[in-house]
């Protein structure tokens, strides 16, 4: 992915660019994310926060994750639409949802992460590695 990345939710509220190569490219089975997304699982990008320039007013809402620390995970206020999140583990990254993309073509997993919590009836078959939790060496 050697472009800029660019997205944003539903109604143009909340726009943002990202001029960084992402440093991880997963998808999380975790409960927290299903919780979130009201999905099996969520494509994710992680990228350098400072490479992030955001326009419009984000909201955000924080919860524990699974590791628990506690992700601020940011939404447009106007339509709804979740966008990005910071794990306090990791303040330097930011993670952007695939979806909110504007061309989530460009999203290629490298790995399935969070797998102890997922459900038969969101089981993978990628051939991608799958991790029962976040491996250490994922965003390297």
């Amino acid at each position: 992915m050697a472009q800029k990345l660019s997205g944003g939710c539903q109604c143009g509220s909340v726009r943002y660019e990202c001029t960084a190569e992402p440093v991880a490219s997963l998808i999380c089975h975790c409960a927290q994310c299903q919780r979130a997304s009201g999905a099996g699982c969520v494509p994710l990008l992680a990228v350098p926060k400072d490479a992030v320039r955001i326009v419009g007013e984000a909201r955000y809402f924080e919860t524990a994750s699974d590791s628990d620390h506690k992700v601020r995970r940011g939404f447009c206020p106007t339509c709804g639409s979740r966008l990005f999140a910071v794990n306090e583990s990791a303040t330097e990254l930011m993670t952007i949802l695939a979806g909110s993309l504007d061309d989530p073509g460009l999203f290629r997993p490298s790995m399935h992460v969070y797998m102890d919590s997922a459900h038969d009836w969101d089981r993978i078959a990628d051939g991608l590695p799958a991790f029962p939790r976040m491996p250490s060496n994922a965003h390297e």
